[in-house]
């Protein structure tokens, strides 16, 4: 009997929406997520296969990641330049977001990189890395680089279970948990309530940029 591997449209498998990513993916494959060792559930696997660019950036630089693959899981411009203000505290400071008027002398812009090798350049050599939803994320792990991740529409358990070195934090959200796209305008503006859900007041923020530094300073 010939065994089939289901990939298609995974995105909208309703199993894919309230489960960690890799223990979807491992199932399709046929393994019991439960039996693979939590080492082999990360993406260390990937630091060997690629030849990562040095970038022509000053060392010890806190990389800011605040657009995602999608509009719905983009940090606000408010919250991108608080955290870049905090971040400013810590090092060097590069993001690949908009620089703010006010932060072009201290916080370096990048454009998308168009290789692989300077994507994963740019994360392996980052003191941190400060991002939304997942995929600079899933190469901060893979290069065992410390990483402080929102999530406004997952829950970390989904994404981030397996990653020692990712301090993870879940906004508070209206939105359905696991959306994917969004229904309509209207889930836009959800979205960016989940990270104001004090109103302007954004000690929230502070308080886990200071845990971040605990937590990532603090192990060396």
């Amino acid at each position: 009997m010939t065994r089939v591997i289901d990939i298609r449209d995974f995105v909208f498998d309703p199993d894919f929406q309230c489960r960690p990513m890799i223990d979807f993916f491992l199932r399709r494959l046929g393994l019991a997520p439960e039996q693979v060792p939590a080492g082999c559930r990360r993406n260390t696997w990937l630091a060997s296969r690629v030849k990562p660019a040095r970038p022509a950036l000053p060392g010890g630089y806190v990389l800011i990641c605040p657009k995602a693959s999608m509009r719905l899981r983009d940090m606000p411009d408010e919250i991108h330049a608080r955290i870049l203000r905090r971040a400013l505290e810590v090092g060097p400071v590069v993001t690949q977001g908009i620089v703010p008027d006010g932060f072009d002398r201290n916080v370096i812009h990048l454009e998308p990189c168009a290789r692989l090798d300077d994507l994963c350049g740019l994360v392996c050599h980052a003191r941190w890395v400060i991002s939304t939803d997942t995929g600079m994320v899933h190469l901060a792990d893979a290069f065992g680089v410390r990483c402080l991740v929102f999530f406004p529409t997952h829950r970390s358990e989904w994404r981030v279970r397996d990653y020692p070195r990712t301090l993870s934090f879940e906004l508070p959200t209206r939105l359905p948990r696991g959306i994917e796209f969004a229904r309509g305008p209207e889930d836009y503006a959800l979205a960016r309530f989940s990270w104001f859900p004090n109103g302007d007041d954004l000690e929230w923020l502070d308080r886990a940029v200071d845990q971040a530094h605990r937590f990532f300073e603090g192990r060396g």
